[in-house]
Parts: C-alpha cells; sequence; structure tokens
C-alpha cells in the first residue's frame, strides 16, 4: 500500500466500511508504521476565511461542537446530544473547553494533524471560538458536509459510489 492513501485522507466509506488501519497508518507486510503528522488545512485565526461557520460558532458553538463531535465520534454520537452536553457543561462552569480539547485530540489523531500552536486544551481554554472553527474548517476541507452528520455524509458517499457504477442509458439507440 502506498503511504498517501492514508495520511491525512479524506472522507472515505470504503476505509470504514473494509476495516483498513485508522487514517495516517500504513500496513505493510504485516507491520504498521506511523508516518509523520501533517499540518492543520488552515491556520487557528483564520476564521474570517468562513464568516457562516464563524457566526455559527459565535452564537451558536453547541451547534458546531455538536457537528464536529459527530463526525469525529463516526456516529456513534449526534450532534444533537453532544450539542446539549456542550451547552450544558458551558451553562453550569463557563468552561465548555473541558469538554471540547478532548474532541481536538481525537481529531488530530485521527488525521494525524500537528499539536499546534500549543496543546489541545490549551487552545481550547484560550481561543474556544478559534478551536472549533478550525475543526470544523478541517473536517469541510476533507470533504465531509457538516450539515449531513456522519450518516447523511455515508449515505451521500454511497450514492456517488451507486450511480458512478451505472452506465449512463442512452434513449433512442444511434442515429445519424
Amino acid at each position: 500500500m502506498n503511504s498517501s492513501n492514508y495520511p491525512n485522507q479524506k472522507f472515505d466509506h470504503q476505509h470504514v466500511a473494509t476495516g483498513l488501519p485508522a487514517a495516517g497508518f500504513q500496513q505493510q507486510h504485516g507491520h504498521v508504521h506511523q508516518p509523520t503528522v501533517g499540518p492543520w488545512s488552515s491556520g487557528l485565526c483564520d476564521c474570517c476565511s468562513d464568516c457562516s461557520t464563524c457566526c455559527l460558532t459565535y452564537w451558536c458553538p453547541c451547534i458546531t461542537f455538536g457537528r464536529i463531535a459527530e463526525i469525529v465520534d463516526k456516529g456513534s454520537s449526534s450532534c444533537g446530544v453532544s450539542g446539549a452536553l456542550y451547552f450544558i457543561i458551558a451553562w453550569l462552569t463557563g468552561c465548555a473547553c473541558l469538554y471540547s480539547c478532548g474532541y481536538r485530540s481525537k481529531m488530530r489523531h485521527q488525521y494525524m494533524l500537528k499539536d499546534s500552536p500549543c496543546g489541545d486544551c490549551l487552545v481550547h481554554f484560550f481561543c474556544e471560538s478559534c478551536a472549533l472553527c478550525q475543526e470544523y474548517r478541517e473536517l469541510k476541507s476533507r470533504g465531509f458536509d457538516m450539515a449531513l452528520g456522519w450518516h447523511g455524509n455515508l449515505e451521500k458517499q454511497n450514492r456517488g459510489l451507486a450511480m458512478a457504477s451505472t452506465a449512463p442509458v442512452v434513449e433512442g439507440g444511434m442515429t445519424r
């Protein structure tokens, strides 16, 4: 297998369905090798490069976080439940970063991203909105439609493969 197949990979349901090694890992001759980590697709302070995500995160960070959590958890948690937990923790403690920094770590490990500019919890503690926007942009750049969630993205991917595998129908045959 070529190592370029896995580091920083885009969304691919076949990778999930076939049980291939996790993103960023390459299996060769029975051994799993860990390649070097890669950069984020955008910077931490590039919030204005995607104004809709920036506004969503500023006004409703629980929605941004819920969408991120559902994708990072590969559909095992829902956007609504994760977003509600985020809201409750923020309301009770004022420190939703205690919850969200764990998802940044999980996402970094899944996609082999650099731990930059500092540790995950520090990034979320000092710049929660910027961290959420960066994570959201990262998943979008990897081909996820964040509004669809994990299962919606799987369905969309499956429909695309099904359509590609069928030949187009030509009506009326060939004429001159």
